[in-house]
């Protein structure tokens, strides 16, 4: 090849990522891979992730895989699940490092087991040490780099003197993670009163706050015990049609709205956000349900116009009977006159 030979620039080949539910808290990313075709199935697969090796759920839509590709890249993942106004966070998960066979699977359920023994081993050191703390579950990585310890606490907890214990009777490394009531219901809850699994653990992984507000809007009970979820906070899904409910809601008159409805004029007293009806009690007291659609407001302009209107035939009243008045007190006047010159008095 001449010097002189221009060559062009080198192609850059795209990484190809695939979706990955993996680890104890379900935690979704894209995984780099070099596979040329995905399976159209369901498929475990192992994963290497910032924590060591772990099994995982290939999850996303599979025929959204074109050649080994997933189509959607992590903004288009995450401008999904905003409009769909649900929080995600996807990262770049790891590498893929193979497909998962019948002996890894095997292999997951044995490590459960040996998590639960090790689960309950730290509990008993956090009983003889007096820690303020509550062990929830324990994660033991696929790989055995590592064995995470999930628990709660009011505040913070001087927890050296445990981690110490731990890896001395294991001989592994520990990491101990505080997390709250609702990632509790994440690791431990299993099926809520819709009769749904808890969407904490299906899909959801950063949990907006929700409050009374979205109850009250709603018309949903008061009742605590019927409004929280497993972890005895407020249920995520009154979240969920908030922002169509806020929606409708501004579809409708305010309370104490004067309006205009076939059955006469009358003033909002309440209303169904949903069925878009209005509540409205006519001047005469009774009250009808009337569709948003055959509402017409008053103006407080027109209302005030309509009041002048009707007090005008009192002011003209008023006017005709001014020159009468005026000429009955003229006629009394002069009366009175009369009767002081003849030095009499006027006649009764």
């Amino acid at each position: 090849m001449s010097k002189d030979t221009v060559t062009g620039p080198k192609r850059v080949n795209k990484k190809k990522c695939m979706l990955v539910r993996c680890g104890l808290m379900n935690t979704l990313g894209l995984f780099e891979h070099h596979e040329t075709r995905i399976p159209k199935v369901h498929k475990r697969v192992v994963v290497k992730t910032d924590k060591g090796l772990e099994l995982g759920h290939l999850v996303g839509q599979l025929a959204s895989y074109k050649a080994g590709q997933f189509k959607l890249d992590s903004d288009q993942i995450k401008r999904y699940f905003d409009d769909s106004d649900i929080d995600l966070t996807i990262d770049q998960g790891g590498k893929f490092v193979r497909y998962a066979t019948a002996a890894d699977i095997s292999e997951e359920r044995h490590l459960r087991k040996i998590a639960e023994e090790e689960m309950e081993c730290c509990r008993r050191f956090v009983k003889e040490l007096e820690l303020p703390m509550k062990i929830v579950d324990a994660e033991h990585i696929f790989g055995g780099e590592r064995v995470i310890f999930y628990f709660m606490s009011d505040g913070r907890v001087d927890f050296r003197e445990l981690v110490r214990k731990i890896a001395q009777e294991y001989q592994t490394r520990i990491e101990m993670r505080q997390i709250g009531s609702r990632d509790e219901a994440r690791l431990l809850g299993d099926v809520e009163s819709c009769g749904q699994q808890c969407c904490c653990q299906r899909f959801l992984k950063l949990l907006k706050p929700v409050n009374m507000r979205m109850a009250k809007m709603q018309k949903a009970t008061l009742d605590p015990s019927k409004i929280s979820g497993y972890c005895g906070r407020l249920k995520c899904c009154l979240r969920y049609e908030d922002k169509t409910y806020t929606e409708l809601k501004k579809q409708l008159p305010k309370k104490n709205t004067k309006v205009k409805t076939k059955y006469g004029d009358g003033k909002v007293i309440d209303m169904q956000i949903l069925t878009q009806l209005v509540m409205v009690e006519l001047s005469d007291g009774v009250k009808v349900a009337v569709p948003r659609e055959e509402l017409e407001i008053i103006s407080p302009a027109a209302a005030v116009k309509k009041k002048s209107v009707d007090a005008a035939p009192d002011a003209k009243d008023a006017q005709d009977s001014a020159p009468e008045k005026n000429q009955q007190e003229n006629e009394e006047s002069k009366n009175n006159s009369q009767a002081q010159d003849s030095g009499g008095e006027p006649e009764r």
